[in-house]
């Protein structure tokens, strides 16, 4: 098997992209459990200073990412295993619960395939190698991030911290023969997260000083830190730049179209983190274009 991964980049991507695609499945589950974890352990802190009564009932007993097992939203019917294969289980019930008959949501097959392209695409771009290991790995943690941020207007500790720590901890093994992206020097590493965190740290206190109102959360100060740790500091330029701009296209789009109220605040990370995915691919093709266009 792994003969056949290092001599044939179609097998290498074909078996990256079903592996992901389980591994897309349980994003859902993050995605969906992780906000109502994070609800419960503020609302256990609250209640040691304060009876607060509850705004909406979470689920009581053990709830995590292993437990309990998933069950259809409507009728709680439990979901077996053969009807929790992805995208297949979908197109095979015809987008229903095999109990109640009730809608599923089409998001949970979009993820799947969203975490199976973008890591089949980061693989065919790297070939094999511990480079597009860790590539991969960094792609699909960006799913969960832009999800959550997306559904809640939050980026969990509990996977940007360790993303920035792993980032870090990957620039210890550099210089590695071949690899030209992710395996940065510790200074790069190092001087990247900080610049990463400073950098918006300084553009949320500027904007607060001037309009007394909060532009962004800390949680996209630390998404930054974790991109600077992985790619280096040489990098947060194309990607605040990409994010800004896509960022401001999209908004002004949703306003004009739909005429969204300009008072909702509009999550950051999905931008940030969709601009860290391209850069890393294409950061260094994408700057050497754009300075042979200025000069």
């Amino acid at each position: 098997m792994l003969e056949l991964i290092r001599e044939s980049a179609p097998a290498f991507i074909a078996i990256v992209f079903a592996f992901t695609l389980l591994i897309g499945s349980f994003l859902n589950v993050v995605i969906y459990r992780l906000p109502i974890m994070m609800e419960r352990d503020w609302r256990e802190q609250a209640a040691e200073l304060m009876d607060t009564p509850p705004q909406q009932e979470l689920p009581e007993g053990r709830f995590d990412l292993v437990a309990p097992r998933s069950r259809c939203p409507s009728c709680g019917t439990l979901i077996t295993a053969m009807q929790n294969i992805p995208v297949i289980s979908y197109l095979f019930l015809r987008g229903r619960c095999a109990n109640c008959k009730s809608p599923i949501s089409v998001r949970y097959p979009l993820v799947e395939l969203m975490t199976a392209v973008l890591a089949a695409i980061t693989a065919w771009h790297f070939g094999p190698g511990w480079e597009a290991l860790l590539a991969i790995i960094l792609t699909i943690t960006l799913v969960p991030i832009t999800m959550i941020d997306t559904d809640t207007q939050l980026i969990p500790d509990a996977i940007v911290l360790p993303l920035m720590w792993l980032g870090l901890a990957i620039s210890l093994f550099h210089p590695m023969p071949g690899a030209h992206t992710l395996f940065i020097s510790p200074a790069d590493a190092i001087v990247g997260a900080m610049a990463g965190y400073l950098t918006l740290w300084s553009v949320f206190w500027l904007f607060k000083l001037v309009t007394g109102k909060d532009g962004m959360g800390y949680g996209d100060f630390k998404l930054l830190a974790a991109l600077g740790a992985w790619l280096g500091w040489q990098q947060l330029p194309i990607i605040i730049m990409m994010s800004a701009v896509v960022g401001a296209v999209i908004n002004i789009g949703m306003i004009v179209a739909r005429g969204k109220d300009r008072s909702i605040p509009i999550p950051f990370g999905p931008y940030l983190a969709g601009a860290g995915w391209i850069t890393m691919l294409w950061g260094e093709t994408i700057t050497n274009t754009y300075i042979d266009l200025m000069f």
